[in-house]
Order: structure tokens, then C-alpha cells, then sequence
């Protein structure tokens, strides 16, 4: 993405998905055009489109709920999901001082102008992103 003249992008992390997209729609209904969400994550794999919820009988791997995994195909694959399902973070053991960076797995960025730069600041402030 290339900005153009005046305009300027921040870029929030936040320790939950929830608060993240909270402050996405915030900023969206705030008349902010350009924001986008993603995950940070160690592994080559795609981002898990659909939303993992076992109550509702939407997870098909326990990779898919804790890894962001579900959509590496079970059939072409089964290497690359064997070794995902032996992270620690899949299991909970050996889990002390493991995980992203910060513990901030997810980005808000959004493109603002100069005159909007310090609601777009408060906005993602207020759901607990750090800019």
C-alpha cells in the first residue's frame, strides 16, 4: 500500500482479537475508510477465515482453535498439521514465556489524515491497542 500525500497510517497491536475488532468497527463507524486487521503468528500458514467456535460445532482441529489453522487442508497436509499440533500453545504444556512477542497477536492499521491522526489515537487507545 502506497499512502498519498497527507495522509498517515497507524499500526496497533492488541493482546486480543475481540478488542481489535471492537476498535476496527469503532473506526470504521468513525468515518475512517482504510483499516485492516491481521494476525501475527510464527508459522507460514494461512489465517484461519472462519471463526473456530466449539460450542457451535465450528472446529475441526484443535490447530484450527489455538493456531489459526483450520484451513490447511487435512488431506494434502498432514505434515505440516502434525507439526503444528506439537506446538506448546496447542497443548498449554511447556507454555511459560512462549508465544508472540509482547503477547500482542493482532494488528489494527488504518490510513487517516493529519487532522483525524489524534481521534484515530483515542479510538484504539480506548479498546486497549498500543500504537
Amino acid at each position: 500500500m502506497q499512502l498519498e500525500a497527507g495522509e498517515r497510517s497507524l499500526i496497533a497491536s492488541f493482546s486480543s482479537s475481540t478488542k481489535a475488532l471492537e476498535a476496527m468497527s469503532s473506526l470504521k463507524a468513525a468515518g475512517f475508510r482504510e483499516v485492516q486487521f491481521d494476525r501475527v503468528g510464527r508459522f507460514g500458514v494461512r489465517a484461519d477465515d472462519r471463526y473456530n467456535n466449539p460450542l457451535a460445532n465450528q472446529a475441526n482441529t484443535i490447530t484450527g482453535l489455538t493456531l489459526y489453522s483450520a484451513d490447511i487442508s487435512p488431506l494434502t497436509r498432514t505434515d505440516t498439521r502434525a507439526l503444528l499440533s506439537a506446538d506448546p500453545s496447542v497443548s498449554g504444556l511447556g507454555l511459560e514465556n512462549y508465544g508472540v512477542a509482547g503477547n500482542k497477536g493482532f494488528l489494527v492499521t488504518v490510513v487517516t489524515t493529519k487532522d483525524k491522526l489524534n481521534l484515530a489515537k483515542e479510538i484504539i487507545q480506548r479498546y486497549g491497542g498500543e500504537i
